[in-house]
């Protein structure tokens, strides 16, 4: 009986440290930092989205495929734009814009090709609090979500700035970060 408690015991605490291990690896005990500087400028190609959260990355994905095999415009940064809440508005009701930033301005013609098929808009230029997190997988995503909403609340009130929404969540793929951009206002 104590052989068995005794290999319980650690089977336990292997998955404790299993588990510890994968979150300090998805970036769960990073400090998130952030900072208010300019940015916008890029051009946003994307799909109205009105639903759970959850489907954002199908939605992404096939913006994606959709800008590379049909138009042969090859895109590194996944991006949405969140302007709900899925604490305070119900899942079903969550209103979102999620797609592509392009890596290149597109000329005219483009814009207008592109404009056809999908929304297409130049994002504001203006100050933004700016924070990033790790992207190492839809684990990040997940953790990032638990760690960086709370600590850009913490950081808007402290700050004395007013919560505008939308929140964007930009998937930079090469540079291997989440970037979390929201515009401030006092």
């Amino acid at each position: 009986m104590k052989k068995i408690v005794k290999i319980l015991l650690a089977l336990i605490f292997g998955i404790i440290i299993l588990l510890v291990a994968i979150y300090a690896y998805y970036g769960g005990f990073r400090t998130v930092n952030f900072e208010v500087k300019e940015a916008g400028g890029e051009v946003f190609v994307y799909e109205n989205v009105t639903g759970d959260y959850s489907q954002s990355p199908v939605v992404m994905d096939s913006i994606y495929y959709a800008l590379l095999n049909d138009y042969k415009i090859g895109t590194t940064k996944g991006a949405g734009m969140y302007y709900d809440n899925p604490q305070q508005v119900e899942k079903s009701k969550l209103r979102s814009e999620i797609g592509c930033i392009l890596d290149t301005y597109p000329d005219s013609m483009q814009m207008v090709v592109l404009s056809n098929r999908f929304k297409v808009k130049v994002l504001p230029k203006g100050n933004y609090i700016v924070g990033e997190f790790p992207n190492k997988g839809m684990i990040s995503t997940i953790v990032g979500i638990m760690k960086v909403y709370p600590a850009l609340t913490k950081y808007i009130e402290t700050a004395g700035y007013k919560k505008d929404e939308p929140v964007m969540e930009i998937y930079d793929v090469p540079a291997k970060v989440i970037i979390y951009r929201q515009s401030v206002s006092k």
